[in-house]
């Protein structure tokens, strides 16, 4: 399947409601609880996703479609939530999330994407040079892969609780 930039926002406009509609209002048990050792909770992976929105993916989008900038990326720090978030609560962070991603895909929208500019490049610091359409095709994945950790993450708080059940829970593999 090739890259569709219509598909992709259809699951990146998604993302702040499927967040919004699990983490909102539950208790701090379900939130704040990670896998062991350094390992993120949801309230983590909700402040990751708003450093990503801040210093990431529409910024890198800019560097990639700005004709004259330098095309190489700055290096992000994925561990940055720990300290930017901590005062807020989740429903705060929800909040900003939902409104930086609205704001993001306005831009993205703005830009008349076009077959050319997807093919149009930056400079990774770790993986050299990749195209637009590999950073939001990025972009949707990490999306889809944080929603997923965070439903292995609340899940294995009942490992144990499920008991036999466990052998048909592919989650608590993981």
């Amino acid at each position: 399947m090739n890259f569709n930039l219509d598909r992709s926002i259809e699951i990146l406009e998604r993302t702040p409601a499927v967040l919004t509609a699990l983490l909102q209002g539950i208790s701090e048990e379900w939130t704040a609880v990670n896998e062991g050792g350094e390992s993120w909770s949801a309230y983590a992976i909700v402040g990751h996703l708003i450093h990503g929105e801040k210093t990431d993916w529409i910024p890198r989008v800019a560097i990639i479609l700005d004709e004259n900038a330098d095309k190489n990326f700055d290096v992000f720090d994925r561990f940055a939530q720990f300290e930017a978030g901590k005062t807020k609560t989740l429903e705060e962070l929800l909040v900003e999330f939902k409104s930086l991603r609205e704001e993001g895909l306005h831009y993205l929208r703005s830009q008349n994407i076009t077959a050319e500019t997807l093919s149009a490049t930056g400079i990774h610091p770790a993986f050299g040079e990749v195209s637009l359409s590999q950073l939001l095709a990025t972009w949707v994945v990490h999306d889809l892969n944080h929603l997923a950790q965070i439903s292995r993450v609340m899940a294995k708080q009942y490992q144990q609780e499920v008991g036999p059940w466990s052998a048909y829970l592919g989650i608590l593999k993981q």
